[in-house]
């Protein structure tokens, strides 16, 4: 079970160059970047965990960051925690996750998402109740550009002509169902336990971003359900776990459901204070 890390990196916190040179050296196996692009003011929307960390509103944009994260390491996988899709213009973000994953030798995991932030969707022309099936368009327009060969994509929420694009992200295309292979990096959706969500993962991703682990042992069965019941082989299923506090016992919990990746939180605070953090954290990598 892999053992990676995340954090609200902002302007204010530990840069991810050292970051990821602390990561790699140490023998973390990847960095998970959130993303806001703003919080708008007024706010209506609640936060899901209560209080909305002042961090939101600072957060870098972490495709810029896990490039410079690329440029210092070697082996650290580079990924998002989550990418707001629906809030991206499509064949660009599909060009930036190519370039991102042909850099860094094909490191680019894509963790996605729905947001929970209405305004802040809804600044980016999202119809906030239509967002999943947003999501599921622009997902599909990038998988076009990500062919080997030029193939068109209509839907709609995005369409793309068939299309001369380069680079390619590096993974090869993986089985989906009847619809054609996936193309692009590994992707994983998050989001909160249900059929509507697993329908998805099973169409059109490789697995499961849940935040926290809590319920995991009941939804996993229905999930890899929907999996199977999809035309999915079970082996390409990956199931990461963020945002987790680490115990011994939580990890033992977690290898047993059979979770391929852990992603811990670490503060979001200067370079002494997460380094320190991670020294607390090392004795979990060789459990």
């Amino acid at each position: 079970m892999r053992i990676s890390a995340t954090l609200y990196m902002t302007d204010e916190t530990i840069t991810p160059v050292r970051l990821a040179q602390e990561l790699e050296r140490r023998g973390f196996a990847g960095l998970h970047l959130p993303e806001h692009t703003h919080i708008p003011l007024p706010r209506e929307t609640p936060y899901p965990g209560g209080d909305l960390p002042p961090e939101c509103a600072r957060m870098l944009s972490p495709f810029v960051a896990l490039a410079q994260a690329a440029a210092v390491t070697e082996r650290l996988v580079l990924g998002t925690n989550i990418a707001l899709v629906a809030q991206h213009d499509p064949i660009d973000l599909a060009k930036q996750i190519a370039t991102l994953d042909h850099l860094s030798g094909g490191r680019v995991s894509l963790g996605i998402g729905y947001g929970w932030n209405r305004e802040e969707a809804e600044d980016h022309g999202v119809p906030w109740a239509r967002r999943r099936e947003v999501v599921r368009d622009r997902m599909a327009v990038m998988r076009a550009l990500w062919a080997d060969q030029p193939m068109p994509y209509e839907g709609e929420f995005g369409a793309v002509r068939a299309s001369e694009t380069y680079p390619k992200p590096r993974r090869a295309p993986r089985a989906r169902l009847a619809k054609g292979p996936l193309f692009g990096p590994r992707t994983l959706v998050g989001g909160a336990a249900g059929p509507g969500l697993f329908a998805h993962i099973a169409e059109y991703a490789d697995g499961w971003m849940p935040v926290g682990g809590r319920g995991l042992r009941d939804a996993l069965p229905v999930l890899r359900s929907a999996w199977a019941a999809a035309g999915r082989a079970e082996g390409d299923l990956y199931v990461a776990v963020t945002a987790v506090e680490p115990d011994p016992g939580k990890l033992a919990h977690y290898r047993e459901l059979g979770v391929d990746e852990v992603i811990v939180q670490l503060p979001p605070g200067g370079e002494k204070e997460v380094c320190g953090a991670l020294d607390g954290l090392g004795r979990y990598l060789d459990a």
